[in-house]
């Protein structure tokens, strides 16, 4: 409260400064210096600046070109200088000004609205210099009161609103002057509305195209009292010089259903406005959050063409969907996968992200055009997201940037040196990462997937319907996935003999079914082997060999046909989704892995979400669980990360 008061004593002295100053300078001049604040502001005012230039390219900005967005941002500033620099001319305003500086067009539409005798409603969004509305209508000879909101600066509003009524203006508080506002229009006077900037209260409308909150009052007025709606939009030629455009009078049409009647004449006023804000896109007032209150927002996953990383960002998407679903706001899923030209141009890329300033991503813009192939540029640059979703290092700088030009909110998976940075509204890594605790951060067991009740039961259908399973099931089937070459990792030969031979002799032992699937890592040795192993064995129903049939129901329908799972130890991500399956889950040691890679094994073998096994003790421990049917243990990654996106929603 102390902090508002010394702003409100400082805004007051500042305007009567300036206000001074403009008295003795040339008018010319002093919308030059407003220029040069304007500039001075846009420099400065990071954080505004930031929302203004998303809100632009979501809007109005030329998709084809990345730099329109800063030069309409930057332009829009100089706009709203120039008009503080006239407010503080108010005093000086006079007739003669305004039949010098200031053109209004279609001023005859003004006598038309009056001839209805039910009071008119000069209608205006927060762009230009609204504050001029009272100045003119007081001068045309007809009595005009301005509705206003009191700001959080008491002083300022008191001295503004004293500058009004100087100019013969009357004023009406929102708060607390409704039915002087009906008594005006009964008098057939005229008041001055703003239509834009709904907030919570509003009423959600298509606003370049995109649903943004608008207020309702003049709307609710002219259904209920039938006064006419005149909406204004001011546009500045050159300094002082003004265009105040009028459109034609808008008389709001009647169905008998009242919300529709809100919805679809609110509607056709924005749509006014829409026209006049592409043409002066600067003239507008973009710093506030316009989209807050949408019921529609979108999601954009980029992908560096990893399946398991896009598997990962694909299930927080649809938690993320689920939630927002939830909360009734519907969502558009959109995937970009990029490509770099070549590494170079990516680690250039991401050091340019680094040291970049923090809400000027032009300079970064210039570097990604180099650095990524012209198929993924398209897409990044047409993207409009609320929501920026990727996983693993190589995209974190693209993440970061493509969230801060939207003021989407940037979710990334997995460790990178971008992401030690606070850049990122949430961060997603495993606990085998050793990641430092911080606000924004959730820890994971394991990787994240798509396994859920609903996943298995639609891949399981498919699979059943592929014809790939040979015959019917019995009750015990035992799911295999057999995995492969990796960067620290390799799957002999003869660890697979052996694994095949435990698989078929506790397959006999328990009249057991076999589901085996490779993936496309498995070396083609191991591959031939398995075919000739289990080709023609009668209790194996199900042998895929993924470089050879890929069908995308094989690993979903597997984990759902399956009573237990048999994996080798090498891929987190298989593991990971084996266990979300909610299946006894059995890893086969064999082959060396990273000290990061044991240490996951090792947690998940601590909460026992797995059963890590030697080769010669397979058999034996499939036996085991069948008869003793311990409870099944999985992960709670999925609650922790609703949890997080939560705080993001």
């Amino acid at each position: 409260m102390k902090q508002n008061l010394i702003a409100d004593y400082l805004s007051c002295i500042i305007f009567k400064v300036v206000s001074l100053v403009t008295f003795f300078l040339p008018l010319n001049f002093s919308f030059f210096l407003g220029r040069r604040l304007g500039d001075l502001i846009y420099f400065c005012d990071r954080r505004h600046r930031a929302q203004a230039y998303a809100n632009i390219k979501k809007t109005v900005a030329d998709n084809s070109d990345y730099a329109s967005s800063a030069k309409i941002t930057r332009k829009s500033y100089q706009a709203f200088a120039q008009n503080l620099v006239e407010i503080a001319c108010i005093p000086r305003i006079n007739q003669r000004y305004l039949d010098k500086y200031v053109q209004v067009e279609n001023r005859h539409y003004i006598a038309e609205a009056f001839a209805r005798g039910k009071g008119v409603i000069f209608l205006i969004v927060h762009e230009g210099n609204w504050e001029l509305s009272n100045i003119i209508c007081a001068h045309s000879g007809f009595t005009f009161v301005l509705f206003v909101r009191d700001q959080g600066f008491p002083r300022l509003n008191a001295l503004l609103n004293h500058y009004r009524q100087k100019q013969g203006a009357k004023i009406i508080h929102k708060d607390a002057g409704l039915r002087e506002l009906i008594e005006v229009l009964r008098n057939n006077y005229s008041i001055g509305m703003t239509t834009d900037q709904g907030g919570r209260k509003g009423q959600l409308v298509n606003f370049l195209g995109k649903q943004a909150s608008m207020s309702t009052g003049a709307i609710k007025l002219a259904l209920k009292y039938d006064c006419a709606i005149i909406p204004v939009f001011y546009t500045r030629v050159k300094g002082p010089y003004t265009k105040v455009i009028l459109d034609q009078v808008f008389t709001a049409t009647h169905s008998g259903n009242a919300q529709n009647d809100l919805q679809q004449n609110l509607q056709r006023l924005i749509s006014i406005y829409e026209k006049y804000m592409r043409a002066y896109p600067h003239e507008y007032l973009w710093t506030y959050k316009i989209y807050k209150y949408s019921k529609e927002k979108e999601i954009l996953i980029i992908s560096d063409g990893k399946t398991g990383h896009l598997r990962q960002s694909e299930s927080v998407a649809k938690l993320l969907v689920s939630q927002l679903s939830s909360r009734g706001i519907k969502t558009v899923l959109n995937i970009v996968e990029v490509k770099f030209r070549s590494s170079f141009f990516r680690r250039i890329f991401n050091l340019a992200i680094v040291v970049a300033d923090k809400y000027s991503p032009t300079g970064a813009w210039r570097w990604l055009i180099k650095a990524v192939a012209p198929e993924s540029l398209s897409g990044l640059i047409s993207a409009k997201p609320d929501f920026v979703i990727s996983a693993g290092g190589k995209l974190s700088g693209i993440n970061y940037l493509l969230a801060k030009e939207n003021q989407a909110k940037a979710v990334v998976l997995m460790r990178s040196g971008l992401s030690n940075f606070k850049k990122f509204d949430l961060k997603i890594i495993p606990a085998h990462d050793r990641p430092i605790q911080k606000n924004n951060l959730v820890v994971t067991s394991g990787a994240l997937n798509l396994i859920d009740q609903d996943y298995l039961q639609e891949r399981t259908f498919g699979l059943n319907q592929s014809g790939l399973i040979a015959g019917a099931l019995t009750d015990l089937t035992i799911g295999v996935l057999i995995g492969g070459e990796s960067k620290n990792f390799s799957l002999s030969v003869q660890d697979v003999i052996q694994v095949i031979s435990e698989l078929k002799q506790v397959a006999e032992k328990l009249n057991a079914n076999i589901l085996l699937s490779t993936s496309r890592r498995t070396s083609c040795a191991v591959e031939q082997l398995i075919k000739n192993q289990l080709g023609d064995y009668a209790r194996c129903k199900l042998l895929v060999i993924a470089n050879e049939n890929n069908h995308p129901d094989v690993v979903g329908g597997l984990l759902g046909l399956s009573q237990i799972i048999v994996s080798s130890a090498e891929s987190i991500s298989m593991i990971s989704e084996a266990v979300a399956a909610a299946k006894y889950v059995v890893v086969f040691n064999s082959g060396k892995v990273s000290a990061k890679h044991q240490r996951f094994l090792k947690n998940y073998q601590t909460q026992k979400y797995i059963y890590l096994v030697e080769i010669s003790n397979l058999g034996a421990r499939i036996e085991q669980l069948i008869a003793q049917r311990p409870e099944i243990n999985f992960s709670d990654d999925n609650l922790k990360v609703i949890a997080g996106l939560n705080k993001l929603i």
